[in-house]
Formats: C-alpha cells, sequence, structure tokens
C-alpha cells in the first residue's frame, strides 16, 4: 500500500429536494454534508454506518453517479467534480462500481457473456469479437466461474454466482478503482466469505484499490485498511482499522463495536450506547448531530460542531470535542476480535484457493 492518494473528496456535500407541491413545505434532505476523506493507492478503504447515514450517497458522488451540491472530487491527481463527456468516459473506465444486488444489476435479457464483454465494447472497440471472447473467457475464470458460463443468462445462476458476474464486469476494462456499495449484504453468510476473500485477492493481484460500503463491522475488520465511520452525513471517525478498531474515541464508534454479538457480551448484559434513533437528515440537530444520542454529550456539544481532529500519535481523526478524555471502554475480545465462526468462515475461502479448488468450494459452484 502506497502513501499516494488515488480518490479524495473535498467538503463534499449532496442535498436532495424533498415534499413540495402545491401546499406542502419544500425540505432539504442533506445526505452528504461536508464530507472530506482521502484514498490511498492500493489500499481498501471502508466505510460504514447505520442506514440512513448517507454512505451510499457518499459511494455514488465518488463514483460520479450523482453530481455533488458542493464540493470536490479529485481522481488520480485531476478534479472530476464537474466530470463530462470524454472525461467522464475516461473515469468509467478507470473507476467502476459493484452494486449491492447483483440481480437487478444485471440485465435479464443479455447473456453472461455480453454483460461481462459489454464494457468491452465501449472502452476498448479496437478489439475483434474472438479477442472480446477470450477476454471475457478470462475474466470469468478469474473470479471463480466456468468460460461456458457466457452462454448463460443471469436467473441461472445463484446470487454469490451473479455477484461474481458483477465482479467480472467490473474488472473488464482494467480498472484503478473499485467501489462496492454493501457488495455481500445480499448474500447468504455461507456465500460472504467466498466473496470478500476473492476481493481480496483481485485487489493484492490487480493493484486495485478498493473502497467498501458495509455494515458489518466483521466483514470491515477483516478485509479494510483503513475505515471511516459515519453519522447522518458526516464522518465522525477515521483511521487504520487496527486503530479505529482497538481504541474507538468517538461514542458513535464505540456503541457500534459495542453492538457486535459476542457470548461475553450477552452473559455480562452489555448493551449497545446508542439511544433513541437517528434524527431525520432533512432536519439534523444543530452543533454536534451525535449529541441527541450520546450518553456523554455537554452544552458545548449541543452548539458547536466538533471538527475532525487528528490524533498526532497515530493515523487517526475523531470528531468529538471530548476524545481525549473518553478512553475506550472495555469491550469483550470478541468485540475486536473475529469470533470462532467468523474465523472459520473466512477460512473456507482462503484454503479452497490456496488448493487451487475455487469453483468447486461451494455447491453454488457446481455444473449445472
Amino acid at each position: 500500500m502506497s502513501d499516494d492518494v488515488i480518490l479524495s473528496a473535498e467538503g463534499l456535500v449532496k442535498h436532495f429536494g424533498s415534499g413540495g407541491g402545491l401546499r406542502g413545505k419544500r425540505r432539504v434532505v442533506q445526505a452528504v454534508d461536508g464530507v472530506t476523506l482521502s484514498v490511498r493507492r492500493g489500499e481498501t478503504f471502508a466505510i460504514v454506518g447505520e442506514s440512513g447515514c448517507g454512505k451510499s450517497t457518499l459511494a455514488r458522488l465518488l463514483m460520479r453517479l450523482l453530481t455533488p451540491t458542493a464540493g470536490a472530487i479529485r481522481f488520480d491527481g485531476r478534479d472530476v467534480t464537474d466530470a463530462t463527456g470524454r472525461d467522464l468516459e475516461a473515469l468509467r473506465r478507470d473507476m467502476q462500481f459493484i452494486f449491492q444486488d447483483p440481480f437487478s444489476s444485471l440485465n435479464p435479457r443479455m447473456t453472461v457473456g455480453k454483460l461481462v464483454g459489454e464494457p468491452l465494447e465501449v472502452h476498448a472497440p479496437e478489439l475483434s469479437r474472438a479477442e472480446r471472447r477470450d477476454r471475457v473467457a478470462a475474466l470469468l475464470r478469474q473470479v471463480g466461474l466456468r468460460a461456458e458460463h457466457a452462454g448463460r443468462y443471469p436467473h441461472e445462476f445463484s446470487g454469490g454466482q451473479r455477484q461474481r458476474i458483477g465482479i467480472a464486469r467490473a474488472l473488464a476494462c482494467g480498472p484503478k478503482v473499485i467501489i462496492g456499495d454493501e457488495p455481500v449484504s445480499a448474500l447468504d453468510v455461507s456465500v460472504q466469505a467466498q466473496v470478500i476473500n476473492l476481493l481480496g485477492d483481485l485487489s493484492r493481484d490487480l493493484g486495485l484499490t478498493l473502497v467498501i460500503i458495509a455494515h458489518d463491522l466483521g466483514v470491515i475488520r477483516h478485509m479494510s485498511d483503513r475505515v471511516a465511520v459515519m453519522y447522518l452525513g458526516r464522518i465522525v471517525e477515521t483511521g487504520t482499522a487496527d486503530a479505529v478498531f482497538s481504541d474507538p474515541r468517538h461514542p458513535y464508534t464505540q456503541a457500534l463495536l459495542a453492538s457486535i454479538p459476542s457470548p461475553e457480551a450477552r452473559l455480562s448484559g452489555r448493551k449497545a450506547m446508542v439511544l433513541g434513533e437517528m434524527p431525520s437528515p432533512s432536519a439534523p440537530p444543530p452543533g454536534c448531530r451525535f449529541h441527541t444520542r450520546c450518553p456523554h454529550a455537554q452544552a458545548v456539544c449541543r452548539t458547536d460542531a466538533p471538527p475532525l481532529s487528528a490524533r498526532p500519535e497515530a493515523d487517526h481523526a475523531v470528531a468529538c470535542h471530548f476524545h481525549d478524555s473518553l478512553a475506550a471502554e472495555a469491550r469483550p475480545a470478541a468485540a475486536t476480535a473475529q469470533s470462532e465462526a467468523a474465523q472459520a468462515r473466512f477460512a473456507l475461502y482462503r484454503a479452497a484457493t490456496e488448493g487451487g479448488a475455487v469453483t468447486h468450494l461451494h455447491p453454488e459452484n457446481q455444473e449445472t
């Protein structure tokens, strides 16, 4: 992993209009509000947070599937905030997206060969039909499928196989960055580890940079180099995975980690520290946006928004007025480490890849 920044955002904002009509009052939904981040070349950068925090919107902004309301996006040294035409086409070649639902992201009327080969028709028109066919076959093998699968349709595959097809399609043009919006959340638990480790293998072998959106903190702990924790449109904590998981300083991050199920937490009666529900992004609270649910909130939290302050002793930044005085509360070991079941799950694919039996690891990959 390099310190070279390949993708960055500065003060990124995305607001959506909501309501209105003849008599209704128009509201503004502040989905993303002032996000600044940087992704280093070759790393896996994770964005986590509960549903509605704006992480999927942020992913689409970075991909330029949405146009930001304000702020700037830079990719590989160039400003792509207002990219259009050929500039945007070049960005699509270098940065690809893996969607959450593999079935809805694939055209059911197109064969797998056509789906995976379509990006090559757009971005590599110089290839002959035979060369495209060979490239598609190689891509399918690369993600653990067979070349003969190119003649089938999406409905003939399982969810895990369809996500592999989506990954092959994303790899077709040789991108530098892949953004995955909950790439495994729609899959069975038994299949998730296979796809997670496949992404890790591809990142290592091809030098890819991954930006992963996820709910499952176990997944994030397993595969990420750095993590950003998002709450109500803003990043509240960011740093290396080790720093964030072993020494969380923001009360929201501490609450997320405390909510990880573990036998020790159940026996001790520990509960997550989050109180109430997340406020509406159309009416966010003033000051620190987490103060309405924070057990440590004080008067200043209700009026002043804390900046994302770097901790000089670590690659770690926290947006909390009291992060220095809020030592991470003691948590069961299972909260920061993978459970035995999770370790076994993630080891399945690794063992199979080392043994050269990727396509036969799970019944979903058997010939049908």
